[in-house]
């Protein structure tokens, strides 16, 4: 984990900024104004204190040892990201409790925490089938109408703790064309270690189909709330892939719209690959309805009515969503659930902090 100090990302900034600040300028001769550089340097600087960053798998030769780790047997036999502390030790952040009282879990898991600190089985129905149409208003069923959504949302496969895991994630605008968004907690568990052997599966099928191919991630960005104490408020990852075949995400499968500080509240459409009973990670499911402000007041975040299991952790938020192209625009992910409350899906709100992150990785 490494703290993003590079300044390579700033150049097109400060190449603005200095354009118009050379003055009386004359053949051989450049007199560039030096506060003006510097107050970009600090700013840039002080956006990027903001992010953290973690070198994933730079070079060919660690793509492709990427790509290889994820047989078809290891894809099929990797948990959802609520079960981490089932194989580990317990100390993780993602296990379940993110250190609220044992007030609230991740997406689904295999159960909420009851006042005596047993386990309590998440009972959601048989499971959800695909309508004949998009709903406005659904807490859980598969998606079957086709469009962007089916492409640009795909499932993620990432190593933590020497276990492995699902979430999900989503192509986003970008101009490097490579970036994805998902949740913080499929990136790096908080304050712990960085996710390994990440990769994405843009459109992923029943039976391990993968139409669009892997892509092995480059580098991975959170904010520093999130990277410091695991602050749900902040649970956002964005993750810049490497090239498949020589070709950019965006290009293969397209991408969603990405907005920030945008009005809070409102219709939105909530996407993933949820892997807990009823729901087994071979189809994208969604959630539809208007969202909510936090009733425990304990975050900023929004709910959703939402009955997704693990699995669909990162999966994307789209507000002004249309049900007929699949198109709209990320302003959230599925982020946590309260325990005593296994209908209503938590995601983070997309203000400053989110923008920064974005704005320091849709260039790596």
């Amino acid at each position: 984990m490494t703290l993003s100090t590079s300044l390579l990302a700033a150049a097109p900034l400060i190449a603005g900024l200095t354009g118009p600040a050379i003055l009386g300028a004359v053949p051989g001769q450049h007199q560039v104004d030096r506060p003006a550089v510097e107050q970009a340097v600090e700013h840039t600087a002080a956006r990027r204190s903001m992010v953290v960053e973690h070198e994933a798998a730079r070079s060919d030769a660690e793509q492709r040892r990427v790509l290889g780790y994820w047989t078809p047997q290891r894809m099929a036999a990797a948990l959802p990201i609520g079960l981490l502390d089932s194989v580990t030790d317990g100390d993780g952040l993602l296990g379940g409790l993110t250190g609220r009282g044992g007030v609230q879990a991740k997406p689904g898991g295999s159960g909420g925490t009851d006042g005596s600190g047993g386990r309590t089985e998440i009972n959601v129905g048989r499971r959800h089938q695909a309508s004949s149409r998009p709903q406005a208003s659904t807490i859980g069923a598969r998606w079957s109408t086709g469009g962007a959504v089916t492409r640009t949302t795909g499932r993620v496969f990432l190593t933590l703790a020497g276990a492995d895991f699902v979430c999900s994630a989503s192509t986003v605008t970008s101009a490097s064309r490579d970036l994805v968004v998902t949740a913080g907690h499929c990136v790096k568990d908080g304050a712990g270690e960085w996710a390994q052997n990440w990769t994405f599966v843009p459109g992923y099928g029943r039976g391990g189909e993968q139409p669009y191919g892997q892509y092995a991630a480059r580098r991975m960005f959170v904010s520093a709330p999130w990277s410091r104490s695991g602050d749900d408020n902040h649970d956002v990852g964005m993750v810049a892939l490497a090239t498949s075949g020589g070709r950019h995400v965006a290009d293969v499968v397209g991408t969603q719209d990405i907005a920030f500080n945008t009005a809070r509240g409102g219709q939105t459409y909530g996407f993933g690959y949820p892997a807990d009973p009823p729901y087994d990670g071979d189809q994208l499911v969604y959630c539809a309805g208007r969202l909510r402000d936090d009733p425990y007041k304990q975050t900023h975040d929004q709910g959703l009515g939402c009955a997704m299991t693990a699995g669909s952790s990162g999966g994307p938020w789209l507000s002004g969503f249309d049900p007929m192209t699949g198109r709209g625009t990320v302003t959230s992910l599925s982020s946590f659930k309260y325990s005593d409350d296994q209908h209503t899906m938590y995601g983070p709100y997309f203000g400053q902090a989110a923008k920064t992150v974005y704005a320091t990785a849709e260039r790596a």
